[in-house]
């Protein structure tokens, strides 16, 4: 909270009500035209005196609660015109609310990235083309109402997103250049192509080129001669070999549906690599063997859990699915174990959840409400084809320009890159300090995230003996991923530096700063790391964070 300590009365345009009440709504507009929008009070609230501790300074704790609710509605306006009246129906609509005036913020109501990927469909069905960062950047109705409505009066034609979709026919036994829009190949590497996938042409459905992250991740895992710092696991339990094999079969009807759960990436004899999608690429369960005597002493769970260990366990990723299923009967507990360890060059997190909820809908018996699945190519498509390589360096340059050490906290950097050898720790926050975080983020006018963001720029300050920091910032990639993108199987997610400047810095400022980086790198949230390391003074081939 702010504790005002000038006289209210000299605040310009404030004027006091016949019973002697401040006109909060006028001091607030007053400090707007004065403050930072983070800066103006969220509440404020009248007292006749403020309450002093015995030291004569002002005592917080006897301060009264500000009524946040009454403070809100009292502050509310309805939206004016047309763009901010449908915004508004809209927001109410995603954000689950009753009502939204012109002066609501969109991230304070509820919002978070993937309702405004939701928003933003939205909008191009109205058609009302928004860059994402306007809502970071004018997150209240009015302001981001006024964004809109200034790109409304610049046509954008909205591009049938299958535009590009391969013409390979049912049954072709010989593919032709001419059928891949999206890939420029000679027949001599189709037809090598052809020889790498079972089945050959009749089973090829689309070819692609990867995204800009999958080319990074691929040249990681050529590199990599033991495990694959690429493979993330999912334990599930059954009670029956029965349920168990149900799932699977559930599984295989997901990745009958999705074009990347279907997708292997081919790059021997050619001149880039390709990601093949295939008509058909069922999953087969693998039973792991494991001997009387673990079974016996209770140790499947760790067997299975061993044999998936990133730090071993690889998958060949030039066949599909890029999804493996290892179960073993754990007989010690009478459960049925499952490992689905999958290549992050097929899925992110959001992804795996995704298909897990699919699965869910399929073993309920309720096809009818499954969504229509969003092909991995309108993505690759639009990726390869969005900001340009210069773009994305000027910006990168601009940010990282001067860094010419690596932030080591304690002195110490992963060389390999792999986090092989890291230990892992949690931390739940209790709810009341979660919850106040939060409020204190609002009241800035930042998210959450920025918050912590400068939190472990403080910390690595401290441990790397710096005020000038640069860290690994994981992006949601589905911001400028296309109106769907949202329910979208596939790998979006990509990891960026961000630099944050802490010397002489207020945290105020600090915040507003690391608010400001944030949103600059959701515009460039599908470059590429390698681009990205090239930008800074560091020397070629050193890494920009641990």
């Amino acid at each position: 909270y702010v504790s005002a300590h000038a006289a209210a009365s000299a605040q310009p345009g404030a004027t006091a009500q016949p019973d002697g009440a401040l006109d909060t709504d006028i001091l607030r507009e007053a400090l707007g035209r004065a403050l930072p929008e983070y800066m103006v009070p969220s509440a404020i609230v009248m007292l006749d005196t403020l309450p002093l501790n015995p030291s004569g300074k002002v005592d917080r704790k006897a301060l009264p609660a500000p009524d946040l609710h009454a403070q809100s509605a009292a502050a509310y306006e309805a939206p004016q015109g047309e763009v901010e009246a449908t915004i508004a129906s809209i927001w109410r609509d995603l954000l689950g609310v009753e009502r939204v005036g012109r002066w609501d913020s969109f991230f304070e109501l509820g919002g978070h990235s993937l309702l405004a990927i939701q928003l933003q469909a939205r909008l191009r069905q109205c058609g009302w083309p928004s860059e994402m960062r306007a809502l970071f950047l004018h997150p209240r109705l009015a302001d981001f109402a006024s964004a809109v409505a200034q790109s409304a009066g610049v046509a954008v034609p909205i591009a049938d997103p299958d535009a590009n979709a391969a013409t390979i026919p049912a049954g072709c036994t010989a593919l032709e250049p001419g059928m891949l829009p999206l890939v420029d190949l000679d027949t001599a590497e189709l037809r090598r192509i052809e020889a790498a996938i079972p089945g050959g042409a009749a089973n090829i459905q689309d070819i692609y080129p990867l995204a800009p992250l999958q080319e990074g991740m691929l040249f990681h895992h050529l590199m990599q001669e033991q495990g694959d710092a690429y493979v993330i696991s999912l334990l599930l339990r059954f009670d029956g070999e029965a349920r168990l094999t149900r799932f699977i079969d559930a599984l295989n009807q997901v990745i009958a549906r999705h074009d990347i759960l279907r997708t292997a990436v081919v790059w021997e004899g050619l001149r880039e690599p390709v990601q093949v999608v295939c008509r058909a690429a069922p999953l087969t369960l693998e039973w792991l063997p494991i001997d009387e005597a673990d079974r016996a002493a209770g140790r499947a769970a760790e067997r299975l859990a061993a044999h998936v260990d990133r730090r071993a366990f690889r998958i060949d990723v030039r066949c599909a699915p890029m999804v493996r299923a290892i179960a073993v009967h754990d007989a010690a507990s009478g459960q049925w174990l499952l490992q689905l360890p999958s290549h992050h060059l097929a899925l992110d997190h959001t992804a795996e959840k995704l298909m897990i909820e699919e699965i869910a809908l399929i073993l309920q018996q309720r096809h009818a409400e499954l969504p229509r699945p969003v092909p991995y190519r309108r993505y690759v498509a639009q990726a390869r084809a969005g900001m340009s390589g210069d773009q994305h360096e000027a910006f990168f340059r601009q940010m990282l320009g001067g860094v010419d050490e690596v932030t080591a906290p304690f002195g110490l950097v992963d060389a390999r890159l792999d986090g092989s050898a890291n230990e892992e720790s949690r931390l739940t926050l209790p709810v009341t300090l979660s919850t106040e975080l939060r409020e204190q983020a609002r009241r800035q006018g930042v998210s959450a995230a920025t918050l912590f963001h400068l939190a472990w720029a403080l910390v690595l300050a401290r441990t790397a003996g710096r005020d000038d920091v640069v860290f690994g910032t994981v992006l949601f990639g589905r911001m400028q991923g296309g109106d769907e993108a949202h329910r979208a199987m596939g790998m979006f997610i990509n990891t960026l530096p961000l630099r944050v400047e802490l010397r002489g810095r207020s945290v105020a400022q600090g915040l507003r700063e690391t608010h400001e980086r944030l949103t600059g790198l959701l515009h460039h949230e599908h470059a590429p790391l390698s681009l990205a390391q090239r930008c800074s003074g560091l020397p070629g081939g050193t890494p920009l964070f641990s």
